[in-house]
């Protein structure tokens, strides 16, 4: 009986653990929404947007990258479905695969941004672009390394027999992060017009 009782109590404190990830999810929302409308109401009121000798972002590899994180979500969502079948191995897979895929969009932006004629000195537009796309990308490396935890904890026998909190939690992060990634691709490669 006393089991009972306390498999009862595990469940409603990790609905509150994840009603509380929302909410950091929600925190982290307005966060970004400040950097969206800083980054806008800059661009708007700029005379000169771009750097000196900058004509515009190239825009094929942040492409790639887009495709690549947003198909991270398919993955992702893979993954989770193969947990809910107890399918361990499954999970184990598409994890990886989304792991990978986020580890790529990582290396992407690092050589997006060797190949800038501009630095996080070179005006507004410097400062708020490597701004935006640092904290995103770091957003990015946070989930990976959410992840590789997750995978991790999914080698320890049993462990998620009691449910699968901290993939769900992991999961919802990701998708966050994606959904930010295009709000940013928008804001800074497709809004490049003055």
């Amino acid at each position: 009986m006393e089991s009972t009782g306390n498999q009862h109590n595990q469940g409603m404190h990790a609905n509150h653990n994840l009603t509380g990830f929302i909410i950091f999810l929600c925190s982290e929302s307005v966060i970004f929404l400040a950097f969206f409308s800083g980054y806008a109401l800059l661009k708007l009121n700029a005379l000169d947007w771009l750097p000196h000798g900058v004509e515009g972002l190239e825009w094929q590899t942040p492409l790639i990258n887009t495709f690549v994180l947003v198909s991270s979500s398919g993955t992702i969502y893979l993954a989770e479905r193969q947990m809910a079948r107890h399918n361990v191995w499954g999970f184990r897979g598409w994890w990886l695969a989304t792991m990978a895929l986020g580890g790529y969009f990582l290396w992407g932006q690092a050589v997006e941004w060797s190949g800038l004629k501009f630095g996080f000195t070179s005006g507004t537009f410097g400062g708020t672009f490597y701004l935006l796309t640092g904290f995103h990308g770091l957003h990015v490396l946070t989930g990976v390394l959410l992840m590789a935890l997750m995978l991790g904890k999914s080698f320890i026998p049993n462990n998620y027999k009691g449910g699968e909190q901290g993939i769900q939690a992991t999961s919802l992060f990701w998708h966050f992060v994606d959904v930010i990634w295009i709000i940013l691709f928008v804001l800074i490669y497709v809004w490049q017009r003055s």
